[in-house]
């Protein structure tokens, strides 16, 4: 068996300037290692031809597959498809199955169509068209020198079904990889450098084919044990051998040994429990809410949440009193708890979480600074208050606000706080 490396090159000037967030990377990289490709690099360039031209030779010279998203619209500003075609020394030809889906396409959508658009079926001649039964530009495998070079367009929903229908059956098909075994744990409550003095005893024994992997955020730290090797039963039972003597040295800092988000760790405590979760949110807007209804089957457990943006929600629904108010404001551990209470009361929940804060940039003020959030969690038999504050700007501190609270709620029903 032999390690197979891949490059991931994206063309595009919009991912460089930020208007668009590049999402394929991570989802290629996630579907070649499922296969046992290992990423070499990920690759960003410009929609200029020396740019491109460059990333190719270069990638090229270390990297066994070469994957490129974007450039291939009907558009002046799409040169990958002229580009490839000459570095490969094709000449562009109309591939008539690729015409005739375009214009049934245009013909179920009842818009006309241009030649412009019939032009998307032109492709070079020493390429291997990939079927894009999503849109109208096909993806395009070439090969050279043992080299495999493989073009799709930069829409995400339109490089995923190349990716499954075309490009994953074909590597697989043609390449003899090793195999690549992921484990992941979730820990909470400690520092990467603390988590890494206890476990250093536990890395200077790793063997050369097993890795470990700091990932750090707020409060949370994933660690990844990545194995390479021929037999993937062996490596299955080695890494996860390893990952439970991890777990063990690391004790109860650890809260999840599967790549969990927060969201989706909560919602693996309480399906099935009977349990029944709601939110009070004033400065997180409905965000902790639209995180947990990601994931399916959270009606069984999620009753809604309250977004209690202004104080007079706050006082109408929830309950608060308007004397809490005055007396310690809306960002306060007092209004917190009258907030959660007020979520358990109102949506006839078991356990609730409340929040209330001051995300930025303006807001703050002399007793409350910006980024200050307290956060509440309840049951009927009791509540917990915690101050958090985050430095960050205002979308950040709400992202890292709605994983801390989630973090908080799942602490408490599972009486770890």
């Amino acid at each position: 068996m032999a390690n197979i490396a891949a490059t991931i090159i994206t063309i595009g000037d919009e991912l460089l300037i930020g208007q668009t967030i590049d999402t394929n990377s991570a989802w290629i990289a996630q579907r070649l290692n499922e296969i046992g490709i290992s990423i070499l690099r990920r690759v960003a360039v410009a929609d200029q031809k020396d740019e491109i031209l460059k990333a190719l030779n270069e990638e090229q010279q270390s990297a066994d597959i070469l994957l490129i998203t974007g450039g291939l619209g009907p558009t002046s500003d799409d040169i990958t498809k002229p580009l490839l075609c000459s570095y490969f020394n094709g000449k562009m030809v109309r591939s008539e199955r690729v015409e005739t889906h375009i214009r049934e396409l245009f013909g179920r959508l009842n818009r006309p169509i241009i030649e412009r658009n019939l032009m998307q079926a032109d492709v070079p001649d020493v390429c291997t068209v990939l079927f894009n039964r999503m849109g109208t530009a096909p993806g395009m495998w070439f090969e050279r020198n043992g080299k495999i070079f493989v073009s799709m367009p930069g829409v995400p929903v339109e490089m995923m079904v190349i990716m499954q229908d075309e490009v994953i059956p074909r590597l697989q098909q043609g390449l003899t990889t090793d195999a690549i075994v992921h484990k992941t744990t979730v820990t909470a409550g400690e520092g990467e450098s603390f988590i890494a003095e206890k476990l250093m005893g536990f890395e200077e024994r790793l063997p050369a084919h097993i890795r470990l992997a700091y990932l750090p955020d707020f409060s949370i730290v994933k660690l990844r044990l990545t194995g390479t090797g021929g037999d993937p039963a062996v490596l299955e039972q080695e890494v996860t051998a390893l990952q439970q003597e991890l777990v063990s040295i690391l004790g109860n800092i650890v809260v999840a040994t599967s790549d969990l988000t927060m969201e989706q760790l909560l919602g693996q405590t309480l399906v099935g429990s009977g349990s029944r979760i709601g939110i009070a949110e004033s400065c997180t807007g409905g965000y902790i809410g639209h995180c947990i209804t990601q994931v399916s089957g959270s009606s069984e457990y999620f009753m809604g949440s309250v977004v209690s943006y202004d104080n007079s929600i706050k006082e109408k629904v929830l309950g608060v009193s308007a004397a809490t108010l005055d007396a310690h404001g809306a960002v306060s551990e007092e209004t917190a708890t009258e907030m959660v209470l007020g979520a358990l009361r109102v949506l006839d929940v078991d356990f609730a979480l409340a929040t209330t804060g001051v995300l930025g940039p303006g807001g703050g003020t002399d007793r409350v600074k910006v980024g200050t959030v307290w956060m509440a969690v309840a049951s009927k038999e009791r509540v917990v208050t915690k101050m958090f504050y985050f430095r960050y700007d205002r979308q950040r501190n709400k992202e890292i606000a709605a994983k801390m609270g989630m973090l908080f709620l799942w602490r408490f029903i599972n009486n770890k706080l």
